[in-house]
């Protein structure tokens, strides 16, 4: 079966956006409560902490790519991706509720059952994601409606980190929090994750899945191949880093609404409230000004507003906290962008090698991708609990923040704010080099006989406009 190069059923929309449940909730839990679970009721040093937090995603950039050369060399009557969908993301909700079951208490032996429990759900979400994020590629032949496709996803994305970021910590509070209240929550989220799976998995059925070819046999071929696409390359790169500057505001939430708003009952659910809903209300809008000025363009711009924001943000002590989450809303305006525009021009960049060279190897690419957003979600609260050892956190194992001493307060402030608008803005100089335009894209994939004339020049086409309120 091969892809399709008109519009997508609008069930196939929905049912490949579902899979943003399993990736959403998985993407941003560990990444919002782990780090403060091992601090706070387990009682684990930050700078320990921060390593276990890093080391089993880390492992990913290993398992990513092999995953993808693993669903790029499968066939059976479901396709080369949807059987890891619904294996992988049925393994990963098992698994995850097990990383805050705490069969050890507290202590080190609890911190090295999760370091453990963590790796092997690390690894199971390898399987679902990479050959979840390889399919639009092979779903349809036209960037237009990969684009649209990207759109509903990243629309049930952000839905799936309000319900599992914003949700989740209260789930630990109304459990009791402490050991308790983080096992509830483990169980709940778990329950997101079998709801994505099986919607993505049923919902993708009647996908026109496109033809799946050679895969390198290694990761140093696949990394080689990478190398030789450089727009992907500088999108990578300019992606993980920007990746590790999301997840050190997730990191930082908790940290942040207990020692500077003072509110850890209420504040870690207002903050992520405030951060993923505009996301729900400016999509429409996102795609517009992609329309407009390109995707490139608007990733920049994205980048920009999400780093200005953060940055705004160091004079958190000093405001209101009404103020305080006006801005944290702005910042996610801007997270929204970065995160459509980014997995937008993906799949452009697989269309582009695959027409460059003759051979369909989205497995590799994604698998490369997904490496290296996963160590890049892992970096962020490495480095955030490393801000922490160093500026003098006290850990706890009473489920309770223990009382900081002002440069502890100080390292969660700056951790907050600084180091993410750097993470963020930095790596946009990178894509100076990016000169994937869809004028390019069109003249290398056009059939032979089109006339160049018919190749748009924008890269997001006037169709494309309010792509997300179909």
């Amino acid at each position: 079966m091969t892809g399709t190069g008109g519009s997508l059923p609008r069930r196939v929309h929905v049912g490949y956006a579902l899979g943003s449940l399993v990736t959403g909730a998985f993407g941003t839990v560990p990444g919002l409560l782990l780090l403060p679970y091992l601090t706070d009721t387990l009682g684990v040093a930050a700078g320990v902490a921060a390593l276990l937090v890093l080391l089993p995603k880390a492992w990913d950039v290993l398992v990513n790519p092999v995953a993808g050369r693993i669903s790029d060399r499968t066939r059976s009557r479901w396709g080369a991706r949807r059987p890891y969908l619904l294996g992988g993301g049925l393994a990963l909700a098992a698994l995850f509720a097990s990383i805050f079951a705490a069969p050890f208490g507290a202590g080190p032996a609890a911190g090295a059952y999760v370091a453990v429990a963590f790796l092997a759900t690390a690894t199971a979400f390898a399987f679902f994601q990479v050959p979840y994020v390889a399919m639009p590629a092979e779903l349809t032949d036209d960037p237009a409606e990969r684009t649209r496709l990207m759109s509903w996803r990243i629309a049930l994305l952000a839905l799936a980190i309000l319900v599992s970021g914003a949700v989740a910590p209260a789930v630990v509070t109304g459990g009791g929090d402490g050991v308790p209240g983080h096992r509830w929550m483990g169980l709940f989220v778990a329950g997101l994750i079998v709801s994505g799976t099986v919607g993505a998995f049923l919902g993708t059925r009647s996908a026109p899945l496109g033809a799946v070819g050679e895969s390198e046999p290694s990761l140093r071929a696949q990394l080689a191949v990478a190398g030789r696409n450089r727009p992907f390359r500088l999108l990578l790169v300019c992606f993980v880093v920007q990746s590790a500057g999301v997840a050190t505001v997730l990191a930082g939430v908790k940290y942040f609404a207990d020692q500077v708003l003072r509110d850890p009952q209420t504040g870690p659910t207002l903050l992520f409230a405030c951060f993923v809903g505009p996301a729900l209300l400016v999509m429409p809008l996102w795609t517009r000004v992609g329309a407009r000025v390109g995707k490139r363009a608007s990733l920049v711009a994205a980048s920009l507003l999400f780093a200005a924001g953060a940055l705004a943000l160091v004079a958190s002590p000093a405001l209101p906290a009404a103020g305080v989450y006006a801005v944290v809303a702005l910042i996610g305006v801007g997270y929204a962008g970065q995160q459509v525009f980014a997995l937008a021009m993906l799949p452009d960049c697989i269309a582009y090698d695959t027409a460059r060279t003759g051979r369909r190897q989205a497995g590799v690419f994604t698998g490369l991708w997904t490496a290296g957003e996963t160590f890049g979600l892992a970096l962020g609260p490495g480095i955030y609990g490393l801000v922490l050892q160093l500026s003098g956190y006290v850990s706890s194992s009473t489920g309770v923040a223990a009382t900081q001493p002002a440069t502890a307060r100080l390292g969660v402030l700056l951790g907050f704010t600084v180091l993410p608008a750097l993470l963020v803005a930095v790596p946009v100089l990178l894509l100076r080099g990016y000169d994937l335009t869809a004028a390019r894209l069109a003249a290398v994939t056009r059939p032979a006989g089109v006339p160049a004339a018919r190749v748009p020049t924008d890269p997001l086409t006037p169709d494309e406009k309010g792509a997300t309120s179909r």
